[in-house]
């Protein structure tokens, strides 16, 4: 029988703990089975799994560590593994795994007690979990904090829709936000994000800014929500709003243009990736003006949108070429991916309205962002309360690796 012990380590966190008891494992030619270490608020938690070899002793080996642990003044404890247990252990690392991701102002118990509950019912076991959200000041305004824990589990769910659907319920009860995704080599090496414009990029319908500068503002939103219901589709709904911008002076969009709101976190998210080399792209049923805007501020590779037709100054009331639906978002997406020699399960895409719904439905990772709740309930993915750079959090970044 092979002697297996599970060494567990802990106390106030100090350089050197680590290679003392490491160094007297090697005096011994202890095999390493398995090591995991953490730090939480200066204390340290380390636990190693030895295989102790048939020709050396356990007792000597145990007593130097003991005497080392007393001499860093950390506490220790030594559990005896079963070598049966053992291999059920082993064979269980064949199991697929998920990555829970929870997303919120401030963290409370109450969140993650919801979280892990909803896991453990549907037959997920936690392995890791890690914050990848920077350390909150007691002193920050709530409403400028961002916090995020990522919950790494192994297991299946016995019903990934009905997980999807308890998730996507508390975290409406809760206000945060939960994802839960399979974690696989395409979730790692992410390498193409699209974006929908108007009501994600920015925080306004632009066609509305406009229809306000014409003075059909009332007109253009009654079209909208029979939209909305259905009752005209969106090339239809399309058409007829921009009909009504006829006339309109095109030095107009110059003035919407410069005053149009950003989404919050949407500079950090897109310097922040670009800056890590990946490729991004405005997918709109807005405006090549206002796309462009957005790609010479903040330097998008690709701007897809809908070009207003201009005549001596002022705008006709048509626009040129395909108009950019849902459809051809889609489309869209898949060129840009085989253009850039990239997997459709290495893009993600985002997106707040159902237009969005088609290039969310095909990309590796669909993000509704502040979308309807139909929207929401369709999508992988949602966020709703934190700004576009939450998605950061979603692909594993950490608060620590912003690029400056």
């Amino acid at each position: 029988m092979k002697e297996i012990i599970l060494l567990t380590i802990s106390g106030d966190d100090k350089p050197g703990v680590t290679s003392a008891i490491t160094n007297i494992l090697a005096d011994y030619s202890i095999n390493v089975l398995d090591i995991g270490q953490a730090v939480i608020h200066n204390t340290l938690s380390l636990g190693i799994l030895i295989e102790v070899p048939k020709e050396a002793e356990s007792s000597p080996l145990l007593r130097d560590v003991l005497f080392k642990a007393h001499e860093l003044n950390m506490n220790i404890r030594f559990q005896p593994v079963d070598e049966g247990e053992y291999e059920g252990w082993v064979v269980g690392q064949g199991k697929s795994r998920h990555i829970i991701t929870l997303l919120a102002r401030k963290i409370t118990a109450d969140h993650i007690g919801c979280v892990t509950r909803i896991a453990a019912s549907h037959g997920l076991n936690i392995d890791n979990i890690s914050r990848l959200s920077g350390r909150i000041s007691l002193e920050e305004a709530v409403d400028q904090t961002k916090a995020c824990v990522e919950f790494s589990v192994r297991g299946a769910p016995h019903d990934a829709g009905a997980l999807r659907a308890e998730f996507l319920k508390a975290a409406s009860d809760l206000d945060v936000d939960i994802a839960f995704q399979e974690d696989n080599i395409f979730r790692r090496n992410r390498r193409l994000v699209v974006f929908d414009m108007d009501s994600t990029l920015i925080e306004a319908e632009v066609i509305d800014e406009l229809a306000i500068e014409a003075g059909v503002g009332d007109q253009v939103i009654e079209i909208t929500e029979s939209a909305m219901r259905g009752e005209i589709d969106f090339n239809e709904s399309f058409r007829r709003r921009v009909g009504l911008l006829k006339g309109l002076d095109a030095s107009v969009l110059q003035n919407v243009a410069e005053r149009l709101p950003m989404t919050e976190g949407v500079e950090e998210l897109v310097s922040n990736l670009k800056g890590l080399g990946f490729k991004t792209a405005i997918l709109s049923g807005g405006f090549t003006y206002f796309g462009h805007h957005l790609q010479e501020k903040l330097g998008f590779d690709y701007v897809y949108a809908n070009e207003l037709d201009i005549v001596d100054g002022k705008v006709t009331g048509e626009v040129k070429g395909t108009i950019v639906n849902g459809e051809r978002k889609a489309e869209l997406l898949r060129e840009i991916a085989e253009k850039e020699g990239v997997r459709l399960e290495q893009t993600i895409a985002v997106g707040d309205g159902a237009n969005d719904l088609p290039m969310l439905s095909i990309a590796g990772l669909g993000i509704a962002f502040r979308a309807k709740p139909l929207v929401r309930e369709s999508a992988k993915q949602a966020i709703s309360t934190l700004g576009l750079d939450g998605i950061l959090y979603l692909i594993g970044f950490r608060d620590r690796d912003a690029l400056k």
